[in-house]
This record gives structure tokens, sequence and C-alpha cells, in this order.
């Protein structure tokens, strides 16, 4: 069946082109024009569940997207729940039922790389999504700048840390390209603080399957090792700070440090709301899906990606890889209603429960 070409000046390429720094004030739901209307199949295969973000946002917001990019398309949805060898038989099974391309938000960057070699030798593309597939040929590579991610958890601990102060740092999985990618970011500000005597990271540690479990224990551990003496929590994303907060709270430190996150779960701008956490970043997830959409439609009615999507490379180990990069955002209790609120990515009934109901954005 006939296909038609995506349109170059969506709202997403708009934003690509260098909008995004302004988008405390701009954000609104992506919208994605009918790309084609060919009879395709798409494979869209999430890590884990430890993150509530990838159920209760990727996996709705994907599906709706896709379905504006091609009516016709048929999506196969799996959930590795943190296995990487499920994710393998997943991606094998969605091949095996007739999927064109495959979105891949690996759990464990390099087993992912397994996944990509089978899909080519059935002549399948991989998109890797969100986190980047290692040491493999993917046709493409949809996230954030995780990098930069990085980068302001450790310029918003820099700012708000007394100088000479102590940190730990909670970060995310090891197996996740992603977590080392969100800690080298932070170390680019923090590492020259050290060096100058100005700051000490003095406990830092990766936390399996981003848990929030084990970033309670991972930060109780901390605190007995340093007799409670912490000026500031470099959580990598909202999980890892709820258990962080939680092992705070046992100490009385909770809301008297700094303690950063990612995602802008609900739970993480509740408690930004209560004064426990200090900033989550915020990446629009619905853009990413967008993206992700117009990729994997593109490629799988017409073997190429859109044009005007792409806007970088990244390395993986083998190859650059053609990406779409987009820029997060800081938000704070200053700055949550005209960014997550305003977009409609999160609402105050949701958020605002318990002593956050109490917060001058709850009662207006």
């Amino acid at each position: 069946m006939k296909s038609t070409k995506l349109y170059g000046a969506t709202a997403l390429t708009m934003m690509l082109a260098g909008a995004l720094p302004a988008m405390a004030q701009t954000i609104t739901p992506p919208q994605v024009s009918q790309m084609s209307t060919k009879k395709i199949t798409i494979g869209f295969l999430l890590p884990e569940n430890s993150s509530p973000r990838y159920e209760q946002m990727d996996r709705p917001e994907f599906t709706k997207l896709v379905k504006q990019a091609d009516p016709n398309t048929t999506l196969i949805v799996t959930n590795a729940n943190s296995n990487p060898d499920s994710q393998l038989n997943q991606a094998q099974s969605a091949i095996t039922n007739g999927a064109n391309v495959l979105v891949v938000d690996p759990v464990d960057g390099k087993a992912g790389a397994a996944i990509v070699a089978y899909a080519a030798r059935n002549h399948v593309p991989v998109i890797s999504y969100d986190r980047l597939i290692q040491d493999s040929k993917p046709a493409g590579y949809v996230s954030f700048d995780n990098l930069r991610v990085g980068e302001l958890q450790g310029q918003y601990i820099a700012d708000h840390v007394k100088p000479g102060g102590s940190i730990i740092m909670i970060n995310g999985a090891p197996t996740d390209s992603n977590g080392l990618e969100f800690k080298r970011g932070a170390l680019n500000v923090l590492n020259p603080l050290v060096k100058a005597g100005k700051l000490k990271i003095a406990y830092s540690v990766m936390t399996p399957s981003w848990s929030p479990e084990n970033a309670f224990q991972e930060t109780q551990q901390a605190l007995t090792r340093l007799g409670n003496n912490v000026d500031g929590v470099l959580a990598a994303n909202d999980g890892t700070a709820s258990g962080a907060i939680r092992a705070l709270q046992a100490v009385g430190l909770a809301g008297k440090i700094p303690v950063t996150g990612q995602d802008a779960t609900n739970g993480g701008l509740t408690y930004i709301l209560e004064g426990l956490q200090s900033m989550t970043v915020f990446k629009y997830v619905p853009q990413e899906a967008a993206a992700a959409a117009q990729f994997a439609v593109g490629i799988a009615a017409d073997g190429k990606a859109p044009a005007g999507l792409v806007n970088g490379k990244v390395n993986n180990g083998k190859i650059n890889v053609p990406s779409v990069l987009l820029t997060p955002l800081v938000v704070t209790a200053d700055n949550m209603k005209d960014t997550v609120i305003k977009s409609g990515y999160a609402t105050l009934p949701s958020i605002c429960v318990g002593d956050a109901a109490k917060a001058p954005l709850c009662q207006k």
C-alpha cells in the first residue's frame, strides 16, 4: 500500500532543531503526522518494572503515537522484568510473529547486542530506545542526552552543598549504560570541586536493577560508615532517591540536605512538594516516544529514518549510531507548575497527596 513521508516540520522536529533549551515554558504533547498506511508490525521491548515510568508512560505513549503515525500498525509490547535472557526470548518471539522492526530498551546494554545480532540474521532493524545497546549495529538510538542528565544533577549538588561538604552518590544500575553516563556526567561537574578541596565524595555505589530497596540499604550503609555526616545525596533517579530518603528519615536528615532525582515520577514530585527531595530531572517521555514512533514507522515503511529526525551520533563501542538526542530539564518546586503540570505529564491530584497537599502549589 502507498505510504507518505513524514512532514519535516513536525512539532518534535522543530524542538530538536534548537527550541529545547526554552522548553520550561513550551512543553506541549507532541503530535505525530500520519506517515504510512502499510501493514507493519513493531515490537516494543521494555526493560523492567523497578522504574514505574516504563509501564505508566512509555508503553501507552509509544502505543498511541505509533498509531498516529500508522493506524494499521500491529504492536507487540513486552516487559523483561530485568531479565536479559527473557528480553532476548521476547525479541525472538516478536520476530517470529512478524515484527518488521524492534524498538528495544535493553535490560543490559551489552547483552542487548545479542538481540541486534539475532534481528540482523532475520533482516529486522533494531532501534535502541532510552538505553544504548553496546557493541552492535542498531539502526538508530532515541534517548535524552544522558551525560547532560548527570551534569544537571551534579550541578545541583555543587550549588546546594556547603563548601567542603561530604556527599554520597547512589548511582544507577551497573548493567545500564545510561546509569554509567549519568554518573560520568555528574563527575564532570563534581570532580573538579573534589580536586580543589571544595567537596568530598564520601561514598559512591551503583544500584543493581535501580531498586529503591537496594538504594535504601546502600544509603543506610553510607550513613553508618560516615557517622551520619552527610551533606547531600546524588541519587540517580526518583526510585533510588525514595530509598535514600527512607534512610535519611531514619536518622533525622530527610528534608535537611539536598537529594537529587530523575524521571519526574509522581512519587518524586510529591517528595519535592513535601521538601524531602530537592529536584528531579524531567525527561518528557511523550517526546521520546514520539521520536521512537517516527523512527520505527519510517524504517518499517520506507527503510530509513524520517528526514530531519536524527540530530547526532553516539558511539556504542562498534559504530557511531544515528541518534535522536533530547534535552532534559531540572524541575524543582519553583518551576513544577510551568513544566510537568503544564505539559500534562503529571496532575495536581496525583501529586498533592499526604503532606504535599499543604504545599503552595497544591493550594491554588
